[in-house]
């Protein structure tokens, strides 16, 4: 009697269903690959803002949907999110509107932020219905199903919100889409227990795809194919099976949905009883998951063949494997260890070692409900139960859930599962002495036995089994054709290299005479050369000498920038002391800063090997730390520096060092007033490739409400925006619990640092 494989076909998709069976049906909207090298060129030449919203969405859209979900990849499409946003608010394009929030969804989900996600999600769904978008409404109601908890209570609202997107999806006529829902219907259908409705859907997805000729099928077909499983309808259980494999095989799919194949058609042939082809299909497939390293898959196949070793009453090796295999793959899933405990159930009932098998019939209990009416595991679960209850000789309990057990194989159709189990009641019968109702039930087990392994469906089976193997040895006929094709023209290369061969000795006869006389040529030739080199390395020599003399002036003219700064700082001083107007002597002070900030660009660069390059964690620290100690007599402010090791330029630098200068001076000066703590913050990142980001906050007073950066008429926040135009960057302000200043730029990567 089979006490596993029921159980374990169902759990695989129990263990792995939202990690790669739903994953399956979200790649069907990933199979339109993006190139992201190639839309940053079209968004950095794109004229159009609207055009240049939907570029950055779809590169947004690209790193989230990126597998791995790095942290790199998410922080990407976070600012390519807020670029948009800021583009968006010029152009007021609705569709990029609802879409951002859409992204902003997608993103907060993968960071793992459910709740907020969730609250996204709705939030752009009543967004793109509001505006009547049908097929980015139906994208939002599909979005959102994935967006709660894989636990069956949730599985009736999973239903609900797929059936709105298949709506919205037919009236937008989304025919990829309209798929890939129905495709996910038929999975929820199937772990719901309900394959006549998973059947119906399945096939519907398979005729939407084959109408746009979608050639990836073999999800589907492997899902079509698991249904027939749990109908016990064994030869299309196999032909779908087969199918799968062969479609996987034409677009070199070798992924965990090979893995998956394999095991289903393993799982076929062990009910129909055909050991060696189940094994068969079983060590590829563990093959095939330990290439992946998914150790779910790996558990899975593990258990499958410790069934096999059951059925071959290779018990202690069977326990052995799920023991070794829970040390050296572990995963943390509580259903997957209930499911080998089902298998250490079953073999020790098996052995009749009944502490053992009542220690684990505990815990199933516990964990299922004594009817196992908990977790939808109903029908594989009170199988085994009915056979321990007969083995301990408990039954009434036997008979309470065979009669049970019966209804539930009865509503699914399967007639196997039937037939097993009237032959357990038939034996219980038999023992006490109801020979009547032996007898009944007798009859049952062999009519139910025989629709399920009657001639006509065993002959089919064996046909689809021969066409798939003739298949096979077809296209080895092929490949070794293709061999002696290639044998053949080796042969007559071998040939024609042996005729060259001996032309080439003859060639080389006659050169060597040549060689001879070229000797003599190239004797006075390399005389010439000698002396030709001579004159190179004197040239050499001079030029080592002009380029130190250059590098040289160049940190001389660093020097002399660098002390005529500092002259006129000194001048603008000695000038304050003749002042007595206030706003006079805060100009002179605050052009005194910016010439001091240029000024130590000027002293790195002669004191430094690199005449071209500056580092700018090196120069931030420095231009705070002269800040400070102009204020930190009369000022109780915390400079909080964080910076990456980014170099720039002159060019970049001077306008971003005059940013820094300006943005930190401003703060110390405004926004802490009263001699007030406080707290500034300032970060210097690479955040992208050749992408830099400036954040300067504090938590002062703020801006007033009633500002206006594109009215005001001060001179540093006018600058600070010049500036920033002349980096060709972005220039953003937060007025929320203190002032925020983001300055995001593309680093200049025409010149190459040197070591």
């Amino acid at each position: 009697m089979n006490f596993r494989l029921y159980f374990l076909s169902k759990n695989l998709f129990k263990v792995v269903y939202f990690s790669l069976v739903f994953m399956f049906s979200w790649s069907i909207k990933a199979q339109i690959q993006e190139n992201p090298a190639l839309l940053r060129k079209q968004i950095s030449s794109s004229p159009n803002i609207a055009q240049k919203t939907a570029l950055l969405l779809r590169l947004s859209n690209y790193y989230i949907s990126k597998k791995g979900e790095l942290k790199a990849d998410l922080d990407s499409a976070a600012i390519l999110n807020r670029q948009a946003k800021a583009l968006n608010m010029k152009s007021g394009d609705p569709m990029s509107a609802g879409k951002l929030i859409f992204l902003d969804a997608k993103l907060d989900k993968e960071r793992g932020s459910k709740n907020i996600a969730l609250s996204k999600m709705k939030e752009a769904l009543a967004y793109f219905e509001t505006h009547q978008f049908k097929e980015q409404t139906g994208e939002a109601y599909n979005e959102l199903s994935y967006m709660y908890d894989n636990k069956p209570e949730y599985f009736d609202t999973k239903i609900r919100l797929k059936e709105k997107a298949l709506e919205l999806f037919k009236n937008s006529g989304s025919k990829l889409n309209q798929a890939g829902v129905l495709k996910d219907l038929g999975e929820l259908y199937y772990i719901k227990e309900n394959p006549d409705k998973a059947l119906g859907l399945l096939r519907q997805s398979l005729s939407v795809y084959q109408s746009v000729k979608f050639r990836e099928l073999q999800s589907v077909y492997n899902l079509i194919s698991q249904v027939e499983i749990q109908k016990a309808d064994y030869g299309e259980a196999l032909r779908y099976g087969l199918l799968a494999e062969k479609t996987a095989e034409s677009v070199n799919d070798y992924s965990l949905q090979m893995c998956s194949i394999y095991s289903n058609i393993g799982m076929v042939y062990y009910y129909l009883r055909q050991n060696d082809d189940a094994m068969r299909y079983w060590e590829k497939s563990l093959a095939t998951a330990k290439k992946n390293k998914d150790n779910s898959y790996i558990r899975t196949v593990a258990n499958n063949i410790s069934t096999m070793l059951i059925r071959q009453k290779k018990f202690k090796q069977a326990i052995t494997m799920i023991e070794e295999y829970r040390e050296r793959y572990p995963i943390v899933d509580q259903d997957f260890e209930m499911s080998e405990n089902y298998i250490l159930f079953s073999t020790y009932t098996i052995l009749k070692q009944f502490n053992k098998a009542e220690a684990y019939y505990k815990k199933l209990v516990a964990y299922y409900g004594e009817n196992a009416e908990k977790n939808n595991q109903q029908a594989s679960l009170l199988r085994s139960f009915v056979f321990y209850h007969y083995q301990t000789r408990n039954f009434d309990k036997m008979y309470r859930e065979a009669r049970l057990f019966d209804s539930i194989a009865k509503n699914n159709g399967n007639d196997m599962l039937r037939s097993e189990n009237h032959l357990m009641w038939f034996k219980a019968d038999s023992i006490q002495g109801k020979y009547l109702d032996a007898i009944q039930h007798y009859q049952l087990y062999k009519k139910f036995s025989d629709s399920v392994f009657n001639g006509e469906k065993s002959k089919q089976i064996n046909s689809l089994k021969i066409q798939f193997e003739t298949e096979q040895k077809d296209k080895n006929i092929q490949l070794l054709t293709q061999k002696a094709k290639l044998q053949d023209i080796k042969i007559a290369n071998d040939t024609f290299i042996r005729y060259v061969f001996i032309g080439s000795i003859l060639a080389l006869i006659l050169f060597a005479a040549l060689l001879y006389n070229r000797s003599r040529l190239k004797s006075n030739a390399n005389k010439n050369l000698e002396l030709k080199r001579k004159q190179i390395d004197e040239q050499n020599e001079q030029l080592k000498k002009l380029l130190a003399e250059k590098e040289w002036l160049l940190k001389e003219i660093h020097h002399r920038v660098k002390n005529n700064l500092q002259i006129v700082i000194s001048l603008l001083n000695t000038q304050s002391a003749y002042l007595d107007n206030e706003d006079a002597l805060m100009a002179i002070q605050n052009s005194q800063h910016r010439m001091h900030a240029m000024s130590i660009i000027h002293q790195k660069l002669y004191q430094s090997d690199n005449l071209s390059m500056i580092d700018m964690s090196w120069y931030i620290y420095e231009l705070i730390s002269y800040i400070k100690e102009c204020y930190s007599y009369d000022k109780k402010i915390n400079f909080t520096v964080d910076t990456d090791k980014v170099l720039l330029d002159v060019a970049q630098a001077v306008p971003m060092g005059l940013i820094v200068n300006e943005a930190v001076n401003n703060t110390v000066k405004y926004a802490f007033p009263d001699d007030r703590k406080g707290e500034v913050s300032v970060s210097f990142k690479n955040t992208d490739d050749h992408l830099c980001e400036l954040i300067i906050s504090d938590n002062g007073v703020g801006l007033p409400n009633d500002f206006n950066i594109e009215e005001t008429e001060s001179l540093g926040m006018n600058l600070m925006r010049g500036l920033t135009d002349q980096l060709d960057g972005t220039f953003h302000l937060e007025n929320k619990s203190g002032l925020k200043i983001t300055i995001t730029f593309r680093r200049n990567t025409e010149i190459t640092p040197s070591n």
